[in-house]
């Protein structure tokens, strides 16, 4: 009998270790279900369709879907190869980036515009302003994507096509133009300028200022920047490339638009 009271006191004991125990592997478990799985940053290739339903090519430069996301348009009779210097040294800034085949275009960099040969293969209009759709389908997909709004960066005529769009689509945060011009066939930009009201910046080289100020002097936003070069410059976005004497001035007047 004088036992039984230890026997009791080691019963309560182990079953209080045993409590213990279980109270450690729940709390064990939770940590691991809420460890989840790191965003890794990648390049690829991948295709989606326009507007239309023309499947588009596009290249994808990821870091983080909390970063910002610019979608890049490129210039007349090229591709999406225009972008692979500059979308990598935006990474590097802190933004994810898509590199677009528009439907007007050909190639550069070695890089053919796989949506333009869809487009002339199936017979579709590959004017200037056909491109538009391409550059609104990839808008709402990777807004969608990102869940947030994208910045917008044209190339010539993608440039012009940019100041619109950004004036339109809601799902645009700010627009970058390089070399914008009246290009687009029975469309003013200078009249289309009117109804951007979102933070611009337009550049160009510098035999191209004038063209480039009468756009920009129609913005409706108080928030606009043109950039003209010191040295000649050079016409698209293709100034950035480092090939070119003046892409450093160009990209310090991107850093100082883009906040980094």
């Amino acid at each position: 009998m004088a036992r039984f009271p230890h026997s009791l006191a080691l019963i309560v004991t182990l079953g209080l270790f045993v409590i213990s125990c279980g109270s450690d592997n729940q709390t064990g478990d939770s940590i691991q279900k809420d460890n989840t799985p790191t965003d890794t940053a990648f390049i690829k290739t991948t295709t989606f369709p326009s507007e239309d339903g023309l499947e588009m090519t596009v290249d994808q430069y990821h870091i983080n879907k909390t970063k910002p996301v610019i979608i890049l348009c490129h210039q007349a009779g090229w591709s999406r190869g225009e972008y692979q210097e500059i979308a990598k040294e935006l990474n590097a800034l802190g933004f994810n980036c898509v590199a677009l085949d528009q439907r007007s275009g050909n190639a550069i960099n070695g890089v053919t515009n796989q949506t333009a040969a869809n487009a002339k293969a199936e017979g579709k209009g590959q004017t200037y302003s056909d491109a538009k759709q391409d550059i609104n389908a990839a808008i709402t997909k990777f807004a969608a994507e990102y869940d947030k709004n994208v910045i917008l960066w044209g190339s010539s005529y993608s440039s012009s096509l940019a100041i619109i769009i950004a004036g339109e689509n809601d799902l645009v945060e700010k627009v970058l133009s390089f070399s914008p011009g009246e290009y687009l066939q029975g469309i003013s930009v200078a009249d289309g300028a009117k109804n951007l009201d979102k933070p611009a910046f337009l550049t160009s080289s510098k035999s191209e200022e004038a063209q480039t100020k009468a756009i920009f002097d129609n913005i409706k936003s108080s928030e606009k920047t043109q950039f003209v070069p010191n040295g000649a410059g050079r016409h698209g976005s293709s100034a950035l490339w480092t090939s070119e004497a003046d892409h450093q001035e160009y990209w310090n007047a991107v850093k100082s638009f883009l906040g980094v």
